[in-house]
């Protein structure tokens, strides 16, 4: 049940109401947006068990933003479901006074064994990730030569142990914009929700390009032609998809636009690292520490402190200026370390 907590504000007045937990940055894909095999090798130094946070701090730290406001959870990776005993920490969460929604981004391969455990942990719904439906495509795009159907028993596990589940597809142009139309194809009429995403600047090594961008108008024009859309209203503040309706009432999809639709101004998110750092904004280059605070014996009043203290301070906006041509190229977290 949800608290009547007035949310911290940060320097331009945005709540703080998501927080978003990478909990591993290993992934069994090497996808080129995200993770290209060429840096993420067999000899990667990903982070020890060690480095990781424990679900205790985790479970510590959730609790603490649910009393500063935060209602919604995103849990991340890397491939979260890699980490082991996940459905125990979705358990704790979901158990947390305030917390209405916990959510799950995944690549969908392990849901399969995984699903039904999850559901009765407390989870209710997940996001995958799929940028091609058509296999050739798709095994170029995800590094390791994996074909759809994994992914699609993945959702289809999902939806058998009671999720609900949205599908995320990163378009890029050159990589999969022959995509677009049979993946609306395949979705539509289903129970499952299709949403495109601009490709991204996240992280250092993905080679991004504004010329690479398929932007959100090109997309919708793409599907409207065989299949018309109208624009549906948001479902709430801070919501990042653009929401779209099948005229012929079988469906909806979203687009995720921060390239072309900078979406800074009413942005309401927090991220937690895989190594337990804070970031303000997904494409930051430094992160707050709170593991080693926690790890020498951070009080309760002092987290609630430093937390307020880091969004109160915020000033992120960084989709805004790249927009107006402001922003300089600059090291960025990886997506690998701090989720979507």
């Amino acid at each position: 049940m949800s608290k009547d907590i007035e949310p911290i504000k940060d320097h331009f007045g945005r709540p703080l109401k998501d927080l978003r937990i990478s909990v591993i940055d290993q992934c069994n894909f090497r996808c080129t947006y995200c993770m290209p095999k060429e840096i993420f090798g067999d000899d990667y130094p990903f982070l020890p068990e060690s480095e990781l946070l424990h679900f205790d701090e985790i479970v510590r730290l959730a609790e603490k933003f649910s009393e500063l406001g935060v209602n919604k959870i995103r849990i991340t990776g890397g491939e979260p479901l890699m980490r082991k005993d996940l459905d125990q920490l979705i358990q704790r969460l979901v158990n947390i006074p305030g917390i209405d929604d916990i959510a799950l981004t995944t690549n969908a391969v392990f849901l399969p064994k995984k699903a039904k455990k999850l559901r009765r942990a407390g989870l209710k719904r997940v996001n995958v990730s799929l940028d091609a439906i058509e296999d050739a495509v798709f095994k170029q795009i995800n590094g390791k030569g994996v074909v759809a159907l994994p992914v699609l028993k993945g959702i289809e596990a999902a939806l058998d142990a009671g999720l609900q589940v949205k599908i995320n597809m990163v378009v890029k142009k050159g990589m999969n914009e022959s995509q677009i139309l049979p993946m609306a194809r395949h979705f539509k009429g289903t129970d499952v929700i299709l949403r495109f995403i601009e490709f991204m600047d996240v992280g250092n090594y993905n080679g991004w390009d504004l010329n690479n961008v398929v932007s959100k108008k090109q997309i919708i024009d793409t599907i409207h032609k065989e299949m018309p859309l109208e624009s549906a209203q948001e479902h709430y503040y801070g919501e990042v998809a653009s929401r779209f309706r099948y005229m012929d009432g079988t469906g909806e999809i979203g687009v995720i636009s921060s390239v072309t639709d900078s979406f800074c101004g009413t942005c309401t998110r927090m991220r937690l690292s895989a190594d337990g750092k804070f970031y303000t904004c997904l494409f930051a280059s430094d992160g707050f520490d709170i593991k080693e605070k926690l790890r020498k014996g951070l009080t309760d009043e002092e987290l609630e402190t430093e937390l307020i203290s880091l969004w109160g301070k915020r000033k992120d906006r960084y989709s805004d200026e790249r927009s107006e041509g402001k922003h300089k190229k600059r090291k960025k977290i990886e997506m690998s370390y701090i989720g979507g």
